[in-house]
């Protein structure tokens, strides 16, 4: 006798995969008309915004991080994204820092951005100045613009954000200089050690953080948005006074290092985990 072909419950091979693709096309329908409406209600919040910066910018930098922050985390919700976070304890809580994380996918910056405790700017590239509303938002949360083309530039980017650190504003850098877009979730880009100076010039203790599996949100089916399963980790700090001027030259090779073995180590983790 021939079978049907059917699956048990009257289902057919590739009906449950194919309604799994729907679903994530309707995540990143939802994301998309998320950010819109975020984008329009926000105009009127943008100029309260800018008002209260020019009385008292420290609200301003606390209320723009705040609101940034929580439609950021609506965003990752809405993502159906789980997110074990390691390590978190280790961040300095009465000091500004200098995280350094591995790059693997746009939702990187919104990972790591709903879990900082405090005002925080990003170092991001020079064309998403160009987007409306977004670039604003960004600019009152203190993020600033590399044009890795213009050395002159980059120097002015890295003395801004040596700045920040000393005003007890937390930097984030992925040094990188771009998203990885290598197979392995565990071979990096070489980390341009210029980016290190924010910290050896300020001071600052550096946080290595590790993303392990955010590519597989976004990138790997675009333009669908998968539930999936991220671990972030926070490693120990890295204090730059406690090495000499020479290897000080060096950190960047360090903090890679440390970001490779943990992702090594989580990315087994994630193997090994069911799917969402």
């Amino acid at each position: 006798m021939l079978s049907s072909g059917k699956q048990p419950g009257g289902r057919w091979p590739g009906c449950r995969k194919t309604e799994r693709k729907f679903v994530h096309m309707i995540r990143f329908v939802v994301i998309l008309v998320e950010v819109v409406i975020f984008a329009i209600l926000s105009l009127p919040i943008l100029l309260v915004e800018w008002i209260i910066g020019k009385f008292n910018p420290r609200l301003q930098s606390v209320s723009s991080f705040k609101i940034v922050r929580f439609e950021v985390k609506i965003i990752i919700w809405l993502a159906g994204t789980r997110v074990t976070v390691i390590g978190k304890e280790k961040v300095p809580t009465d000091k500004s820092v200098l995280y350094i994380c591995n790059h693997r996918s746009y939702l990187d910056i919104l990972l790591t951005y709903s879990l900082c405790h405090a005002p925080t700017g990003y170092i991001a590239k020079k064309e998403i100045r160009k987007i409306p509303i977004l670039s604003i938002w960004m600019k009152f949360c203190h993020c600033l613009f590399l044009d890795r083309d213009d050395i002159r530039q980059g120097m002015e980017t890295i003395l801004k954000a040596i700045e920040y650190i000393k005003e007890g504003i937390s930097v984030c850098i992925y040094p990188e200089g771009t998203r990885n877009t290598n197979e392995s979730e565990v071979e990096l880009l070489p980390f341009h050690e210029g980016s290190f100076r924010v910290s050896t010039r300020s001071g600052a203790p550096i946080i290595p953080v590790s993303i392990s599996n955010s590519r597989e949100i976004f990138e790997s089916h675009f333009p669908r948005v998968k539930a999936c399963h991220v671990i972030l980790e926070y490693g120990d700090p890295i204090d730059p006074n406690q090495y000499d001027r020479m290897q000080q030259k060096h950190l960047g090779e360090l903090t890679r290092q440390i970001i490779h073995d943990t992702l090594e180590k989580n990315q087994k983790l994630i193997d090994s985990a069911p799917d969402l």
